[in-house]
């Protein structure tokens, strides 16, 4: 079986939440069947995939993002397209997709990100994988915005939301990572993330973090802006709070690309790391791990894996939102999460206990191979593993 996979991200390595769900799709995918890949990268790093990677694939094009903020936008208001789509719209990637579907025996074509369907070829069996509903993201960014942006983020709501509405009518399956998301988009359905359980476990070998005291930790992409919101808010309006009756306790923000203001918050009781080699150091030397996101779209990914490594979470309610967790982490806003941070913090054999029950339940529900399993009826795979040519 031939399978076209399109992904506006290389899944490779599986190091941020769109990449880990597209990594996981897609080895799921190659264990059964031959997988053609055309993908965009964003970071020079990712035009060469490491060679475990590429022997997942029978055929491996990865096209560099070049196109100015400035030329997507004049050619969205100029084509009536949402801005997101004009941004991945390239020449370089149109080529390879119309050379593959001509040269080999396509089966099924698989397309991660609403910004991959206008690649779907005509014709040919399609599952769109949006996983966010982005049409409803920028939807919340146009509430916290004001003239022009509120005017775009508002344009780009009304336009994501019909094109999210057209392409689910004409492919086989459009999946989104909740069923909240799959909510928004008559017709579509969930396929929920999973997490690597065997990776994130406190068990595992990894390079432990020492010598850090008391952490309170936050893990993601820091120039994502709704982790820079959720980050700016809690270390000026939470951690004050927390410090007050736990003055050892810091504040680690993890995560690459950090943007001057978080940055800025770095000092006395806030570290920012930066880009880190591997998350696992610092989840297991957590005291709590907070979710504090105001804007989440699904399944939050840092939240799974702060589960697994057994940490004690708490997380704002959009966070929590999609995530199977009664009874395992706390979840609380404004002065109730100081409250819930203190909590715990106070009493740690709870915080134990809830990581533990924590880590059992993800490794009831959220395996990657239980949560990938619809995909083999979805896309007609074989059922047996396919063995490398």
């Amino acid at each position: 079986m031939e399978i076209l996979f399109l992904a506006h991200r290389v899944p490779f390595p599986p190091d941020r939440g769109d990449k880990i769900r597209s990594f996981h799709v897609l080895r799921h995918l190659a264990r059964r069947a031959r997988v053609h890949l055309v993908a965009f990268a964003d970071d020079p790093r990712d035009l060469t995939p490491p060679a475990e990677f590429r022997d997942l694939l029978s055929e491996c094009v990865v096209v560099e993002r070049t196109k100015p903020r400035w030329r997507a936008g004049l050619e969205a208001i100029a084509s009536g397209r949402p801005l997101s789509l004009a941004a991945f719209d390239d020449p370089r990637v149109h080529a390879p997709v119309t050379r593959i579907v001509r040269e080999r025996s396509i089966d099924r074509v698989y397309a991660f990100s609403g910004q991959m369907a206008q690649y779907l070829p005509e014709g040919l069996p399609a599952v769109m994988d949006f996983v966010d509903a982005d049409s409803a993201k920028f939807e919340a960014f146009a509430g916290d915005a004001a003239g022009v942006a509120r005017w775009m983020y508002r344009r780009e709501a009304r336009l994501l939301g019909a094109y999210e509405r057209a392409v689910t009518a004409r492919v086989e399956a459009s999946l989104f990572v909740s069923a909240e998301e799959a909510a928004l988009v008559p017709g579509a359905r969930a396929l929920e993330n999973g997490i690597d359980i065997s990776f994130f476990d406190p068990a595992a070998s990894f390079v432990p973090v020492v010598g850090q005291g008391r952490l309170i930790v936050f893990t993601g992409q820091m120039d994502y802006k709704p982790n820079v919101d959720a980050v700016v808010g809690f270390a000026r309006e939470v951690l004050p709070h927390v410090r007050a009756q736990h003055p050892d306790v810091r504040f680690a923000i993890v995560g690459r690309a950090p943007v001057r203001e978080v940055r800025a918050l770095a000092g006395e009781g806030v570290i920012v790391t930066g880009e880190v080699p591997d998350v696992r150091g610092w989840l297991a030397a957590a005291d709590v791990v907070v979710a504090p996101l105001g804007l989440a779209r699904g399944i939050q990914n840092k939240v799974l894996e702060a589960m697994a490594m057994a940490r004690a979470v708490v997380a704002s309610p959009a966070a929590a939102e999609g995530i199977d967790h009664a009874g395992t982490i706390q979840v609380a806003a404004g002065e109730g999460m100081a409250e819930a941070v203190n909590a715990l913090l106070h009493d740690r054999a709870t915080a134990r206990s809830l990581g533990e029950v924590a880590r059992a339940r993800v490794q009831a529900r959220y395996a990657w191979d239980a949560c990938l399993a619809p995909l083999d009826a979805m896309m007609n795979l074989p059922a047996q593993t396919r063995v490398a040519a």
